[in-house]
């Protein structure tokens, strides 16, 4: 059955993948981008079924604004997807003031104002879902990308506690969590400028890695966002869902190290008088 689905950051990327599949598949988009002109092409193929809105995730108003007109004209959305955002790199002491601001009120702050908006509107229309496109570095850190790593972590906590929150009203969430993946992620990527200090450093090595394009990346685009879409379009969808063998990995080797060191750390307590700790 057809929905209508809202969509961050649909001029690029996963974003703009995610837009195409919709609509060839019959749901109506109601896509957002700074620069809503780049996506001239893709309303001249579907006039009637692809809505484009301005919105820049780095100005609340604008978020705010562009949820509402989205409301107004739509009936119903079922699906809401926080898509918008881009890397920062460089080691956390190349990074300039601006870079850490820019990069917190885009993926961060952006993704909160967005979510916020968007969860009146769903209340009153009895529920909806809400697809926050994560990555793998929402569960574990690549050197040289810890701001980038920061909004991750940060935005996947706020998820799991308002998911808690908006259940009983019939809103629902779903984190995904790709891998590295072919998009052009890394022509968006801002860096820093490098410090000779680092350049023998795991920082470094990635940095070197990325410029030469050894820096591994397996995901498909296609079959990422049809993995999403999918998922979005079930019954019972996960909160979680780890995109990729690269991703799957990864994060399953990350949480296999906490569960360790957890299970080491009880040790300790066992033996130690709890009062104290």
């Amino acid at each position: 059955m057809p929905k209508t689905w809202f969509i961050t950051g649909a001029t690029s990327g996963l974003g703009l993948e995610m837009a195409q599949q919709l609509l060839t598949e019959g749901h109506r988009v109601i896509a957002t981008a700074r620069r809503p002109d780049a996506l001239a092409q893709l309303r001249r193929d579907h006039p009637s079924c692809l809505d484009v809105v301005p919105l820049d995730l780095a100005e609340p108003e604008s978020i705010s604004s562009a949820i509402e007109s989205a409301f107004e004209r739509n009936e119903r959305i079922d699906v809401i997807v926080s898509n918008a955002g881009y890397g920062l790199f460089g080691a956390a002491e190349e990074l300039t003031n601006a870079q850490i601001d820019r990069q917190i009120a885009t993926n961060l702050a952006g993704s909160i104002h967005l979510i916020r908006a968007a969860l009146p509107f769903l209340r009153t229309q009895g529920g909806g879902r809400i697809v926050l496109v994560s990555s793998e570095g929402g569960q574990i850190a690549y050197p040289g990308f810890s701001l980038y790593h920061a909004t991750k972590w940060g935005i996947e906590g706020f998820v799991e506690s308002v998911a808690q929150e908006v259940a009983p009203f019939g809103i629902d969430f779903i984190i995904a969590e790709p891998g590295p993946t072919g998009t052009n992620f890394g022509a968006n990527l801002d860096r820093a400028t490098p410090m000779d200090a680092y350049e023998d450093t795991p920082a470094g090595a990635v940095r070197r890695a990325i410029s030469d394009g050894s820096f591994e990346i397996k995901g498909d685009a296609a079959r990422t966002v049809a993995a999403i879409i999918s998922a979005a379009q079930s019954e019972t969808p996960p909160l979680r869902l780890a995109l990729g063998s690269t991703a799957y990995s990864s994060i399953s080797q990350a949480l296999s190290a906490r569960l360790a060191a957890l299970e080491a750390q009880r040790g300790v307590a066992n033996s130690a008088d709890r009062q104290d700790l």
